[in-house]
């Protein structure tokens, strides 16, 4: 999806049925027809929208006008273009996204025989830069920013239990966002997310602290919110309705911000905390997919390299040069921690030296 303020282009209504406009409108019939996920269709309608109206500028208005060249030149204009307000170019993941949807729809143009030949067929797409995440909490500050939660107003109440959630799950913010009350199994102690990203169901732990602070919020706190007729939505607004995407962003972000840890993030920083101190813990990167819900494990395995602890330890362990020892230099043996103290030093090291993050990382 666009970033919030990047503004929409318009397009002025075409009744020519071989317009790029009304071949797009029937491209994106056929995604819905095929059971894509509304989000993934208004996506590519936005960057399909940046696309024609690139083209209308340059006076192309019929998809069988747009040839490799033309795509390759608005390939380069991507390259070049600078965000008017920070003068910033976009990322090579940005340029990547926009092309991705016009890649598909001349696809099934050619598929379907709206034009002789696709000539999206040979262009390459951008090279995606390897990330890690920017900003991982340690245990501790993850902590910190839950307490942020001002538990005598109720609010702060359902916001625990938001943050606790995340915290616990590391589900994606749709995915809470589409939470019922009936998607808790407190004896089994688990959520079931439905519909996640990729139409997938599944089912996922959830740690007693976090059952805890739900039924808190559900026994205390929803009754006072919700406005019937009740469809079960988990989480509400003041105003009784189910959190837009963009409020439940500013919300956790809020806390993130207020906690001072010199570290930004919203929903996605408790997803990647949670995948990294699991990992730290020990768990296996295979469990880690499936709570994650990720298709492939090569997603995941980002994870591996955010959390060293491990490597650490055999780093420490085997090289001839990795402690400090007494020496004619006059300098002295590193003195021993204890085992807590050192994971934290990592962690923290880990959160601060951690690479940028990219956008829509799933």
């Amino acid at each position: 999806m666009p970033r919030r303020g990047h503004r929409k282009p318009r397009l002025a209504p075409n009744q020519d049925p071989h317009s790029l406009e009304a071949l797009a409108a029937v491209f994106l019939e056929a995604m819905r027809v095929r059971g894509y996920s509304e989000a993934t269709v208004t996506s590519r309608q936005v960057y399909l929208r940046f696309f024609i109206v690139w083209c209308h500028e340059r006076g192309l208005s019929k998809a069988s006008e747009v040839s490799k060249a033309v795509l390759e030149r608005y390939q380069r204009w991507l390259y070049h273009h600078r965000n008017a307000k920070t003068g910033r170019a976009m990322t090579f993941r940005s340029q990547h996204t926009r092309l991705v949807p016009v890649r598909a729809f001349f696809k099934h143009l050619a598929k379907t025989n709206q034009i002789l030949y696709n000539p999206a067929s040979e262009l390459e797409l951008p090279k995606l830069e390897h990330r890690l995440p920017k900003h991982v909490l340690t245990a501790s500050e993850a902590d910190h920013v839950i307490n942020g939660a001002e538990l005598k107003d109720d609010l702060g109440v359902r916001d625990r239990a938001i943050l606790e959630v995340f915290y616990s799950t590391g589900i994606r913010r749709m995915e809470l966002l589409g939470l019922k009350l009936y998607d808790l199994d407190v004896e089994r102690g688990t959520l079931l997310v439905r519909q996640g990203k990729g139409k997938k169901d599944r089912m996922v732990p959830i740690g007693e602290r976090a059952l805890a602070w739900i039924d808190k919020y559900v026994t205390e706190v929803r009754s006072g919110l919700v406005v019937e007729p009740d469809e079960g939505v988990l989480f509400l607004t003041h105003m009784g309705e189910a959190f837009t995407a963009n409020r439940l962003t500013q919300l956790v972000r809020d806390y993130v911000d207020k906690a001072q840890l010199g570290k930004r993030g919203a929903c996605h920083l408790f997803r990647h905390t949670m995948a990294t101190l699991m990992l730290e813990g020990g768990a296996d990167v295979r469990f880690i997919q499936e709570m994650l819900g990720h298709a492939k494990l090569e997603t995941t395995q980002i994870y591996t390299q955010v959390s060293i602890r491990k490597l650490k330890e055999i780093h420490t362990a085997t090289h001839p040069g990795a402690r400090l020892r007494a020496a004619k230099d006059g300098i002295e043996p590193a003195a021993e921690e204890p085992a807590d103290a050192e994971r934290e030093a990592l962690l923290s090291s880990l959160a601060a030296e951690a690479a940028d993050e990219a956008d829509a990382v799933e």
